[in-house]
C-alpha cells in the first residue's frame, strides 16, 4: 500500500502546530502560576503599600489613620490586594478565550466580592471611628439613626458591586424588565406566597430577632392569646417557635410579623460597664466631689447609659496614700452594632473625662481596657 506523499505532508505540518501549540501553552501556564504564586505574595504586603500611600498625601495623620482604619481590617485588605493581582495575572491566557472567560468569571467574582466586603467594613470603620465626631460638629446628637445611614450605604455598596460584576456580561436593564414583566404575571398568581417572601426579606433587613433569642408577641386578631417563646428557626415562608409553657412548636407566617408587636426579651440584656481610676494622691473632700462631679456629667450626658445608673465608689488602699475610684453604670442596645457604637461613645467619654481632670490639675491614671460584664436576662 503506498501512501500519497501529499498526506505525509500534511500529517508533519499538523504535527509541528500541535507541538508549538503545546510548547506555547505550556509557557503561558507556568507564566500564570508563576504570577499567581507571586500574587499571594505580594498580596500580604498590601496594608504596608496603603500605608506608604497615607504616608505619601498625608504625612502628619498616617499613624492615626492607619490604625483606625487600616490596622483592624488588614487582613481583608491582603485578600483583595491579593486576588486583584491574580486577576491580572490572567492577562497571560488572553489568547486562549475559552479558558479566559471560564477563569476570569469566577476570578473578577470573587474580587467583586472582596472589594464590597471591603468597602463596607472600611465605611463602619469610619463611621465608629470618625463618624461620631463629624456628627457632633453638626451640633447633632448621636443615635440609632448612624447604623441606619450604615445599613444604607451597605445597600448602595452592594447594588454598584451588582452593576460592576454585570458589566459586559450580561443585558442587566433587559434582565431586569423582563423580571419586571414576569413579576407582574406572578403577582396575580401567589399573591399569598409573595406576601410571605417579602415578609422574609423584611425580617432578615430589619432583624427584630434572630433564631435563640426569646420573644413575646402581642395579643392580636392572628395570635388572640399572645405567644412567649425561642425562636428556633426562620424559613422562607414561616418562623418557627418554640413555647416556654407546654414546649410545642408554633408555626407564624412571616407575613404576619409587620402587624404585630414584638418584645424581644433576649435583647433586654444590660452590660455593665466598669472603670478603674487609679489618683497618685489621696483626694480631699473637694477632690472628691470634683472627680464625681466629671465623672457623672460625662456618663449621664451619653446616648444609650441607662440613666441614674452611675455609681462611683471611692477606695482607699491601707498599703498606699492614694486613691482608686471604681465607675460602674450599664449601657442599653437593641443589637450588637449598637453595643459596639456606645462603646465607641465610652471610649470618647473616657477621653473627656481625662482631659477635664488633667484641666484641674488632678493627676491620675486610667486603667485601660475598660471592663465589659454582660447582665444576665431573667425570663
Amino acid at each position: 500500500m503506498v501512501i500519497p506523499a501529499d498526506f505525509l505532508d500534511f500529517f508533519q505540518i499538523d504535527t509541528v502546530v500541535a507541538r508549538r501549540f503545546l510548547v506555547e501553552l505550556g509557557i503561558r501556564l507556568g507564566g500564570l502560576f508563576i504570577f499567581i504564586l507571586l500574587s499571594l505574595l505580594i498580596g500580604r504586603y498590601t496594608p504596608s503599600a496603603i500605608r506608604l500611600i497615607i504616608q505619601r498625601f498625608l504625612p502628619h495623620q498616617v499613624t492615626s489613620f492607619y490604625q483606625n482604619l487600616i490596622d483592624p481590617i488588614s487582613q481583608l485588605f491582603k485578600i483583595a490586594g491579593t486576588l486583584i493581582l491574580i486577576s491580572l495575572s490572567l492577562v497571560w491566557i488572553r489568547v486562549y478565550p475559552v479558558f479566559y472567560n471560564f477563569f476570569s468569571f469566577f476570578v473578577d467574582l470573587a474580587v467583586i466580592v472582596s472589594l464590597a466586603w471591603l468597602a463596607s467594613r472600611l465605611f463602619r470603620q469610619f463611621v465608629r471611628v470618625y463618624g461620631i465626631e463629624i456628627v457632633r460638629k453638626f451640633g447633632r446628637e448621636v443615635d440609632e439613626l448612624l447604623l441606619v445611614f450604615e445599613t444604607l450605604a451597605n445597600v448602595i455598596i452592594g447594588f454598584i458591586a451588582v452593576l460592576a460584576f454585570a458589566q459586559n456580561r450580561f443585558d442587566l436593564v433587559g434582565l431586569l424588565a423582563g423580571l419586571g414583566i414576569g413579576g407582574l404575571a406572578l403577582a396575580f398568581a401567589a399573591q399569598k406566597t409573595l406576601e410571605q417572601l417579602l415578609g422574609t426579606i423584611v425580617l432578615y433587613l430589619d432583624r427584630p430577632f434572630v433564631p435563640g433569642e426569646y420573644i413575646r408577641l402581642q395579643r392580636s386578631q392572628q395570635i388572640p392569646e399572645g405567644l412567649f417563646g425561642r425562636v428556633e428557626s426562620i424559613g422562607l415562608r414561616s418562623t418557627k417557635i418554640r413555647t416556654s409553657a407546654k414546649s410545642t412548636l408554633f408555626i407564624v407566617p412571616n407575613s404576619i410579623f409587620a402587624n404585630l408587636e414584638i418584645e424581644n426579651i433576649t435583647r433586654g440584656k444590660k452590660v455593665m460597664v466598669l472603670l478603674y481610676l487609679d489618683f497618685s494622691h489621696t483626694l480631699e473632700e473637694r477632690e472628691q466631689a470634683l472627680v464625681q462631679q466629671v465623672i457623672t456629667e460625662s456618663t449621664n450626658s451619653l446616648f444609650g447609659i441607662d440613666p441614674g445608673s452611675t455609681n462611683i465608689t471611692l477606695l482607699h488602699p491601707d498599703d498606699q496614700k492614694s486613691t482608686r475610684a471604681r465607675v460602674s453604670f450599664f449601657i442599653l442596645g437593641s443589637s450588637d452594632n449598637s453595643i459596639q457604637l456606645r462603646k465607641r461613645l465610652l471610649e470618647l467619654a473616657n477621653e473627656k473625662i481625662s482631659k477635664k481632670l488633667i484641666a484641674y490639675g488632678i493627676d491620675f491614671k486610667m486603667h485601660e481596657p475598660t471592663i465589659y460584664v454582660e447582665s444576665p436576662v431573667t425570663i
